[in-house]
């Protein structure tokens, strides 16, 4: 099936289609973050079509569209726009007009404000009031904490002691954040608690595995590079990363903490993060590899 009839198929088959770089979870451009955001506002569900794993339909669409550039989004079959065009209408009401639907019901986060926190942002505001700060919350969950002003759309939370902002994707990723102001040695700085992040990979320090293993800690510790490399040095008990260690990961409880090693951390970074998006809750990367391990831990592991 060509590209063409390939789009023509999903843009029948679907209300609402999305052609975007990344996926609904993970956009991979700030264009299709935008679009997904405000459909997210509006639609519980749409079809969306990750066009960077397809070159045949990234270069496609363009074709059928004659437009060119991505993201684009289809409804009812018809060809809306990109993203700026995307956003015009929902300033507009258009998009709420041609979706058939308003807004999605919105619940106002539950956000608690430590005291020290809130002792902070006074001595810091030097306006008239108490202050006014605006919490964002990115796809990936990095967070900014500022003073601003209202912005049209936003989500005012007028407490007592103070006001809080927030864009509605921002208030979306929100509810049950917490904000305490603490003191480190590295400097003081605000503290941001959010039970909505989603799981991500955490370094490990060698000699904390060291630990682990000496303390019989449940665990699954992964290789992840090539049998060659593997037969010069290992950690022990660990189980190479190839198809047979495959099928043993994927068989696994999504709650088993997983360590992933390699060389130096790189590779296996990407493939702890690739166990993330399987569903593993727990997954951890040897920091510096086996080549910390030698280093840090266990020097009769040869290094290379």
């Amino acid at each position: 099936m060509s590209a063409a009839d390939r789009i023509e198929t999903l843009v029948k088959e679907h209300a609402v289609v999305l052609f975007m770089k990344g996926t609904r979870g993970a956009p991979q451009c700030g264009f299709s973050a935008t679009v997904v955001d405000i459909l997210d506002d509006f639609l519980p569900d749409y079809h969306a079509v990750d066009v960077l794993s397809d070159p045949g339909l990234r270069e496609g669409i363009k074709e059928y569209s004659e437009w060119p550039t991505i993201p684009q989004l289809y409804v009812a079959g018809k060809f809306v726009g990109g993203s700026d065009i995307v956003r015009e209408m929902r300033a507009s009401g258009e998009l709420e007009n041609m979706l058939g639907i308003g807004p999605r019901p919105f619940q106002t986060p539950e956000i608690t404000l430590l005291e020290a926190a809130i002792e902070a942002l006074r001595e810091h505001w030097d306006e008239e009031g108490k202050p006014r700060v605006r919490l964002e919350i990115d796809r990936g969950f990095q967070t900014a904490l500022f003073f601003d002003t209202p912005r049209d759309d936003d989500v005012v939370m007028d407490a007592e002691e103070v006001t809080l902002l927030l864009d509605r994707p921002s208030a979306r990723r929100a509810d049950g954040v917490q904000i305490d102001w603490v003191d480190t040695p590295r400097g003081a700085g605000f503290k941001i608690k959010n039970p909505n992040q989603p799981p991500h990979v955490r370094q490990l320090e060698a000699v904390e595995l060291s630990r682990w293993l000496e303390g019989g800690k449940a665990l699954e510790l992964f290789d992840a590079r090539t049998p060659d490399e593997r037969a010069r040095a290992r950690i022990d008990p660990s189980t190479l990363l190839d198809a047979r260690g495959q099928s043993r990961l994927d068989a696994l409880d999504r709650d088993t903490v997983l360590v992933l090693y390699c060389h130096v951390g790189v590779r296996s970074q990407a493939a702890a993060e690739h166990c993330i998006r399987m569903g593993f809750r727990e997954v951890h990367n040897l920091a510096g590899g086996i080549d910390a391990w030698s280093r840090e831990v266990d020097p009769s592991v040869p290094r290379y």
